[in-house]
Parts: C-alpha cells; structure tokens; sequence
C-alpha cells in the first residue's frame, strides 16, 4: 500500500509539473490560480503587474489586432509591433506591380508616410468581470435549453448595455467551461491605423510554405504599425490632424536574449481551443474531417500555385489567399501526425475512464459519456457535409461569394422595395476589392477542380440540381463554359448591373448561372445540412458541460478554460525538443542558418542581398548575442494557438523578449490536445526584428523610440 501510495503521489507531483507550462489563463485570476507557480519559475513580476485596473500593467500594452491577430505597443508612441502575416492583408493592399512592398518591404521614415489603413482596429481590455452569477441565478431549471439561451442573451445584453452607457467603452460577454461560467470584457477600440514598416517578404515570410508549422525556423516575421488619436488622446476615426497614442504602458525591449529554463510569458487573444473534447469527437476529427479538409486544399493550393507562377500580376492577387489556405492545410497534417505520436485518443479514454470511475452512482453523470458518443456518431454526415460546403462554395469558389453579396437587393427589389443609393454604393467598394485580388482563369480551374471533389465525397442530398445528370457535365468538365452567361465575370459587368439597378437587373441576377449554383449550395446548407448539425452541436454542448462540470468537482486535475479569442496569458519555459527518434532541436537559431537555406533560384528560400552581406560580414551591431552569432528565432513550451499570431513574449521581469508566430508541427495538435513534451510555440527573437529594421532597413528612427534594457549594462 505504501508503494502503491508513493507512485500515485509520484505520478501527481509529475503531472503538477507538466501542467504548469500547460493553460490560457484569465489574466484577472492569475493571483488566485497560478502567481505563485508563475514566481516558482522565475517570474519577478506580480500578478497585479502584469493584470490590474487599478494602475497600469502589462495588459494595457496588448492589443487585439484587426480581431485576428494580436499585437503589442513597444513605444510611448503607440507603436505596434505584430506578425509580418497578421499584416500581410494590409501590406498587399497598398502593393502593386509598380510599388511591390510584399517584395520590396516598406518603411515609414517619418509619420507623414504612415500609411492609413480603413477597416483595420486595435482593441485594448479595459478590464474584466466575473458575471457568472447575474447570467446564470435563477434561471429555471425547467426551461428548455433554447429558453434557456434566450433568457442567457436577455440578461448579458442588459449588463452590456448599463456597463458601457455613458461610455466610448465597448464590452462582450462569453461563456467559459461549456456555459458553466460568465466573464464580461470592457474593451476600448481604436480605428486610425497605420502601417509604418514591413520587410521584404523574403524576411517576413523566409522559409514560406516549406517551413510553415515548422523547426527550425528563421523567418522574420514581424510588422510594425502605429495608433493614432484625437488631440485628447481618445479613439477617432481617421483624420489628418491624429497624433500618436500615448499608451497607458508600453513594452520595454530586452537586450539580454534567452537561455534554455528561462521563463516566459505569452500574452494574447487565442482564437479556440477543444482542450476537454472526448475520445469520440478526436477520432472523428482525426480519421473524417481532417483527412477530407487536406484534400481540398491540397487540390486548391496546386491550382493557384501553377498560376500564380505564371504571371507576377496573380502572384500578387493570390499571395494572402494562398497563404491563408496553406496555413491550416498544414496545421491539419501536422495536427493528425501530433496525435498520433501523443496517443491521444487513448489519453482522452483514459480521463473518460477516470471520469467514469469517480461519478459513479450520481445521476447527473449516469449517461453523459455513452450520450455524447451516440451524439458523435449522428452528427458525422452533417459535419463532414458542412465541412466540404465551408471550404468549396463558402470559401474556394470567389464568383459565387460575390453572387451572395446580390441575395439581399434581389429579395427587396423581388417584393418591390427600394434598394438606396448607399447599399449600392457600398456594394460597388466590395465589387471593386474582390476584382483587384481576381483572375478569372484561376478561379475556372480551382472551381472546376472542387466542384468534382465535392460531387464525389458527398451523399446525393447534398449535392446541387446542377451538379447532377447530364447538367453537371458542363460544370465539372468545362466550368468556362458555363460561366459564359454569368453577369460576374468582370468588374465592367457587375458595375454596370448596379449602376442601372431595377426589376430588370434584379431579374438578370436571379437567372445568372452562377447565381444560381450559389442559391443551390445555400438551399441545401439551410435545409438538409445546418438543422440536423445545430440540433447536435447544440446537444454535444449540454453533454460536454456537464462533462466537464463533472470533471472538474470530482477529477482532480489542472483545469483552465478553452481560448474563445479573449486574453489570455500562457506561461511556460525556453526549451529545446525532440521530434523522432535520434533527433533533437536546439532551442535557437541564428543567421548561420538563413545562409545554410538561402537558395536566390527558391522563392521560399531567396533573400535580399543587403541581408546576405550583413550576415556574412557579421555586421550585426548592438544586437548580436553574447555568444557573437546573431539569434533570429526560439522556441517555448507556451500553449498558443491561433490568434496568438503576433502575441509579445515577455521575460520574467515584463519586458519583451520575442514575437510568437507560429507552432512546431507536431504540437498543432495543442487546439485538442496539449502535451508539454512535444508542444513548441516559435518566436521570434526581437533582436532580429531590431536588426532588420535599424540595419538592414536604415529605420533607425524606429528603434531609437523604443526603450532597450539590459542586465548586463
């Protein structure tokens, strides 16, 4: 019995350990939950410093950027410092063939030449609040679960609405732990925007598709941008006379580096995270969706590869649609290798047997597995027809996106209602930007290429009328044929329907083919598809909330909650891992490596000459390590996922140390599944970013607005 004491003991101190570099923590419960953790390795700072109200903190330096991404202010300036990739939209939309800042990269010498940037954001966390109790007490338990969601939306709009009255404050309200807790985000959002520096792509994206997900890296994948202001330093639309935003704090810049066992702090907004998903719902994922995903995109990212190297015109088009298709086409391969090698599926049945064992006897627990297995089961078909309808006609096929955008003006003027001057207007901008980003010969071949992926993989219900019999030749063996008649093949076309808009043009549209097929595809999704997939998700939620309710008051464990794209902070150390069998990675890189990949006739693998010759010269100034190398990437044990694209890493006294950019490949599987040994998120080392911009981009200017600190001075 002692023996049998000793191991479990063991095994518990075991476990504590890895989970301590496991979690997206609330920053606001940092002081109750994992402070004293945090210090045991290394942190110097409080949790009040790093989350408070009452005075300003580290939070107050992270920024939700455009949504998607995250950032941080690295200057009493507003300064924005974020992922080459999280400004890529922006930095292709002021490109052209003439101006090619993807290529060339772009830099502001001065702030007349920051430039604007309509739509993007930037959105800080004022503070935030356990509303758990306001949203949940006194509901009955006798309501359904849609009354119940009813009355849950009555009373966060009403705690939303007399919080930010009075206010410029925004704020949002989201569950956590499957419904079984509430917090509410006070956020304040900042719309001048502007870009303010950018290297090459050839920095900011080295190593492109072929490194993607992957160690060791050397990408320097980094973008600069700026806040603007009033003149009372508040949030403004854009206007020549902002100035730059004095932020509440910004981020010193650490000089020192980092060594293996250092500590580090990831602060962000990841997107979602599946952590406490059962065995069921992982093989699923694994062995249906997943596998199905890949091939879509696999197929695409051909296509557009043929074309975007046959003309610099669609090169530039396609460039962050490429990227944006190729991201999680790899994510998905790298994620089914990772839990594969994890074992997940037989660790998640083991918790489920874990979870099994300590709530027998108790009803409310009695079912709740074998229920959620049985949900898994039925929702397959739904899934994987939602999957394919999303990644085809959702998203691959641009014409009948655009098509979509007619549904709401076709309907009005159907029942004969006035469709304004400023709906056309506004159509007339989204017209204009899908066709600066379109090539009409891509978009026939990816089609075409999809259409019969999608006829093949699915059941008959789910495919369109003009998918079948001998209607579907023309659009599976020669889709430029059928799109012949379509009104939205050219910009000319589209602009002049709304120009002369009417009964006539609304009949025009409604009897366009491509219109059509988009209607088809919709029908089907609304009819046969989305019902029976909410119905199940919805009912998969219920059970998994009362799964993970059940986990946590009776197994005991470390029990954080799944990313929903608020902030969060993750924690964790600098450290190396091995992959396979007889192979370690080194935590670091340096430029010796960019040279080892430098191939000029690789577009992934080319670099600017300047950059070359500062290498090999070992020009690298104030920023090259104590060991003389210059250190351009690293990787950590933080749980980051997507959204924490752009996200600081911070040292254990708050200062920056990195840019989080991207996942070892084996560890994507962290959305689902965490495992501390495989788990790598990759950084960029901000010494590297400091060299490319003072060095190699003679922006100086930049840097001189930042504070540097280090121990050694």
């Amino acid at each position: 019995m002692k023996k049998v004491t000793a191991l479990f003991l063991s095994l518990f101190i075991t476990i504590s350990i890895l989970s301590a570099k496991e979690g997206m923590w609330l920053p606001m419960l940092l002081k109750s939950l994992n402070e004293g953790d945090m210090q045991s390795m290394g942190l110097k700072l409080s949790a009040e410093d790093i989350y408070s109200v009452n005075q300003s903190s580290l939070k107050d330096a992270i920024i939700s950027f455009g949504g998607f991404c995250t950032g941080e202010i690295i200057s009493d300036q507003g300064l924005i410092l974020t992922n080459h990739h999280c400004g890529y939209g922006q930095i292709q939309s002021h490109s052209s063939v003439e101006n090619d800042y993807l290529t060339n990269g772009y830099w502001a010498m001065n702030h007349s030449e920051e430039l604007t940037n309509p739509g993007l954001t930037a959105t800080f966390i004022i503070r935030m609040e356990d509303v758990t109790k306001e949203v949940l007490d006194g509901i009955s338990a006798e309501l359904n679960e849609s009354e119940r969601q009813a009355e849950i939306s009555k009373r966060t709009k009403a705690k939303v609405e007399a919080t930010t009255k009075d206010t410029h404050y925004e704020a949002y309200i989201r569950p956590f732990f499957y419904g079984n807790e509430y917090y509410m985000f006070v956020t304040e959002t900042f719309k001048d925007i502007r870009l303010v520096g950018a290297p090459p792509s050839a920095i900011g994206k080295f190593g492109g598709d072929t490194d993607n997900w992957m160690w060791p890296r050397h990408t320097g994948d980094f973008s600069l941008f700026r806040i603007y202001a009033n003149k009372d330093n508040m949030p403004a639309d854009y206007a020549e006379d902002n100035v730059p935003f004095k932020p509440r704090h910004f981020l010193p810049i650490s000089m020192d580096g980092v060594k293996k066992g250092d500590f580090t702090m990831v602060y962000g907004f990841p997107g979602r995270t599946q952590e406490y998903l059962t065995s069921y719902a992982i093989k699923q994922i694994k062995e249906v969706i997943n596998p199905a995903q890949i091939e879509v995109r696999d197929q695409a990212l051909k296509i557009m590869d043929k074309h975007m190297k046959a003309s610099d015109k669609v090169r530039i088009q396609y460039a962050s649609k490429y990227a944006s298709i190729a991201n999680y086409w790899k994510k998905w391969i790298g994620e089914n290798r990772g839990l594969e090698k994890a074992n997940a599926i037989q660790l998640k049945q083991e918790r489920e047997a874990a979870f099994s064992k300590a709530t027998a006897g108790m009803d409310e627990y009695k079912t709740v597995l074998s229920d959620l297995e049985k949900r898994y089961e039925a929702i397959e078909e739904y899934e994987l027809a939602r999957s394919f309808f999303i990644e085809i006609p959702y998203r691959k096929m641009e014409m009948l996106r655009l098509a979509n955008r007619f549904t709401s003006i076709v309907a009005k003027t159907e029942k004969g209602e006035e469709v304004d001057q400023e709906t056309i207007s506004q159509l007339k901008k989204q017209v204009q930007a899908h066709f600066k980003n379109f090539d009409l010969s891509t978009e026939v071949d990816v089609s075409q290429a999809l259409l019969k992926e999608y006829k093949s993989k699915l059941d008959a219900k789910y495919v369109p009328d003009l998918l079948k019999g001998g209607k579907s030749d023309v659009l599976l063996t020669n889709y430029d044929d059928f799109i012949k008649k379509s009104n939205f093949t050219t910009e000319n076309q589209v602009v002049e329907l709304l120009d002369n808009w009417g009964k006539g043009a609304a009949k025009k549209v409604s009897k366009d083919p491509v219109y059509t097929l988009m209607n088809q595809f919709w029908d089907i999704y609304f009819k046969n598809v989305r019902p029976q997939h909410s119905k199940y998700s919805n009912e998969i939620d219920s059970l998994s909330k009362i799964y993970v309710k059940g986990l946590r008051d009776h197994v005991p464990g470390t029990y954080y909650p799944n990313a929903n794209s608020t902030l969060r902070l993750a924690y964790g150390q600098v450290d190396n891992y091995d992959p396979k069998d007889g192979v370690i990675y080194d935590f670091f890189t340096t430029g010796k490596g960019i040279l080892e990949k430098y191939d000029p006739d690789n577009v992934d693998f080319n670099l600017p000459e300047r950059l070359v010759t500062l290498i090999e010269n070992k020009d690298f100034g104030q920023y090259a390590d104590e060991d003389g190398s210059l250190h351009v990437c690293f990787t950590a044990s933080n749980h980051t996922t997507g959204g924490n694209s752009g996200s600081p890493v911070i040292n254990a006294n708050g200062e920056l140390i990195g840019l989080n950019f991207d996942r070892n490949w084996e560890g994507t599987m962290s959305d689902i599944n965490y495992d501390v040994n495989q788990c790598r998120n990759i950084s960029v080392d901000v010494r590297y970013v400091l060299f490319v911009v003072d060095k190699f981009a003679n922006a100086g200017h930049l840097v001189k607005e930042m504070k540097l600190v280090s121990s050694k001075k």
